[in-house]
């Protein structure tokens, strides 16, 4: 007994090894295998491509059964057919057929088999003309099957995993195991159990080995945990094409509430990269030309299509990178006053929103176009920090109450140092981090958080403009994605499409910004002529208020607040809702 023991183990190991075993009997030699288990193995293994004739048999078999037993079934059949059919076409994305073709063609196959089998219970599977439609139709409704990429790419995803025991070995990862796997539009993905001691930094070191064993590009194979933590489990990524190759031109807004996610790009998947920033605050990092502008512009283009979100910015580089979208910004502070000014307006804003929930009982602000959400977007925030280093209390009380009240910092920086964040409690509230390329490796913990780099977040590797990982409370694993491409046309476009349509300030928190000291030394005659010649020169239609505000770079209040005083002197009209013009041309 010990010795067949022996020789079964021997056989085992000889098949794990792609050896056919031959077994001796009293000096007689036996076949390997029997034929049954050969051809049953070639069945397995060319299953796909012999699906369409698996299925004709199959709906052979079943007719002459039913023939046999339950004739008078051939109408349930037919509309159980039908009823697939129009379910397939309905709703045949949720089980995964996301192209219509794909729907068609399956809802094809569907009514075809039911009108078929209904036909051979009816009258029988062999009456002519069933046999002839069943072979002519069989192979005018494979070709499809046979062609289609994603099949062709599950079969050889199947052929490369059959040899994941030679791959292991060959790696340095013996014993690993694929417990799954499923291919999409890029390539294909695959749940790998470990061996025991091995961990996701033996199998994140072997991605070099790994594309050699696999014939891939370079870059091509990600190893990331799996979503269930398990340290024994990693999820092995491997793209046939890389799907980020190319600059992808921005679909537009992907949220129509500042509560509803903002997609910032495709993952390598094809799936989205989707964020919440209602109550959540925000860092940008990466170095100068990594894409960091652009991840900037697709967060504003989503922004500014909120009815329920008031945008103001601080751009300290003149205004050169949000200037365009100035028209949709309710203030724009592009010098370090302005700046104080601005954030100093934001502190009240929160005070009296924090007063106001108090008295009401209430807790949280929940954003409406009426009490709409206060988001401040900071274009290089180290420059605040050097020009205005009195306003970093300002910024660190937002980050730190600012959350409930629904006002929001989303600050952009190259290296979010200690230093340059201000030294205050500001980057350690970011709950979104957003890292484009850096230049040392030291820079992914200082964006995307302590330790992300030994946890697999290699952004120093990201080596296209727009590339990006996210780290937040709904993406907790490192998946490459890539940032929307906005044009300059497309700013341009977007930005007067949503002017006319943006929110104001909800009554608590104008009066809180209107209340506040203004320094008399800013109010210099500059803006009011600046204001005067924007008037003045504006079409019938009238120039929206917006415009005046990026003109004059005065917040929204202090606009207002000329208006008014122009309206009461008959200087001024107000042709529509946010449109005024001069109504003479008198100088004030």
């Amino acid at each position: 007994m010990s010795r067949n023991r022996k020789m079964r183990r021997h056989a085992r190991a000889m098949r794990r090894n792609g050896l056919q075993p031959v077994v001796v009997i009293d000096g007689d030699e036996r076949l390997p295998d029997l034929a049954v288990i050969v051809l049953g193995r070639v069945l397995w293994r060319y299953r796909s491509e012999l699906a369409p004739l698996n299925l004709a048999v199959a709906l052979v078999v079943g007719a002459a059964v039913l023939r046999l037993e339950h004739p008078g079934w051939w109408p349930f059949l037919l509309g159980a057919g039908t009823a697939v059919a129009s379910a397939l076409v309905a709703v045949g994305e949720r089980v995964g057929l996301a192209r219509r073709a794909e729907r068609l063609y399956a809802a094809a196959v569907a009514f075809s088999c039911g009108a078929w089998t209904a036909a051979a219970v009816a009258l029988g599977p062999l009456r002519t003309p069933l046999p002839a439609l069943l072979v002519g139709g069989g192979l005018v409704l494979s070709v499809p099957w046979w062609t289609h990429r994603r099949r062709r790419a599950r079969v050889r995803v199947d052929r490369q995993l059959a040899a994941w025991p030679d791959i292991a070995r060959a790696i340095g990862l013996p014993g690993s195991a694929v417990q799954s796997a499923t291919a999409d539009v890029w390539g294909w993905r695959a749940r790998v159990a470990l061996a025991r001691g091995q961990t996701l930094t033996d199998a994140t070191g072997k991605v070099p080995a790994l594309e050699s064993a696999l014939g891939t590009f370079r870059g091509a194979v990600r190893v990331t945990p799996t979503r269930d933590g398990k340290a024994n489990r990693v999820e092995l990524r491997v793209l046939d094409t890389d799907p980020h190759a190319d600059a992808i031109a921005w679909p537009g807004p992907s949220v129509a509430s500042i509560t509803e996610p903002i997609d910032f790009g495709p993952f390598e998947d094809a799936t989205a990269a989707r964020v919440s920033f209602l109550r959540r605050h925000a860092l940008i990092g990466g170095v100068a030309g990594s894409g960091k502008s652009g991840g900037i512009n697709v967060l504003m283009g989503n922004l500014v299509a909120c009815p329920d979100a008031v945008v103001w910015a601080i751009d300290l580089k003149r205004g050169m990178e949000l200037q365009p979208w100035a028209p949709c910004i309710d203030r724009l502070a592009t010098t370090p006053e302005q700046a104080r000014m601005l954030l100093r307006d934001a502190v009240a804003v929160l005070e009296a929103r924090a007063s106001a929930l108090a008295a009401q009982g209430r807790r949280v602000w929940e954003p409406s176009p009426d009490m709409p959400a206060l988001v401040i977007v900071i274009d290089e925030y180290a420059e605040l920090t050097d020009d205005a280093p009195d306003a970093m209390p300002d910024t660190d009380s937002i980050a730190r109450r600012g959350r409930a009240v629904a006002v929001t910092l989303a600050a952009a920086t190259q290296r979010p140092t200690q230093k340059a964040m201000g030294k205050g409690a500001v980057r350690s509230q970011m709950d979104v981090r957003i890292s484009f390329r850096v230049r040392e490796r030291k820079d992914v913990d200082l964006i995307l958080g302590q330790g992300m780099l030994n946890a697999g977040w290699h952004a120093h590797t990201l080596d296209a403009p727009g590339k990006f990982l996210i780290n937040a409370p709904d993406h907790d694993t490192p998946r490459r994605a890539r940032a929307y491409l906005l044009t300059d046309q497309t700013v341009a476009r977007t930005a007067d499409h949503y002017a006319d349509h943006r929110p104001e300030l909800d009554s608590v928190s104008r009066n809180a910004v209107e209340q506040a000291p203004v320094a008399e030394e800013h109010r210099t005659d500059d803006s009011d002529t600046v204001l005067w010649d924007m008037l003045t020169a504006a079409p019938d239609d009238g120039c929206t208020v917006p415009r005046l505000i990026a003109a004059t770079g005065r917040s929204r209040p202090w606009v207002y607040q000329r208006l008014r005083e122009l309206a009461d002197t008959g200087r001024v009209t107000q042709v529509s809702r946010g449109h005024w013009r001069a109504a003479n041309n008198d100088s004030p």
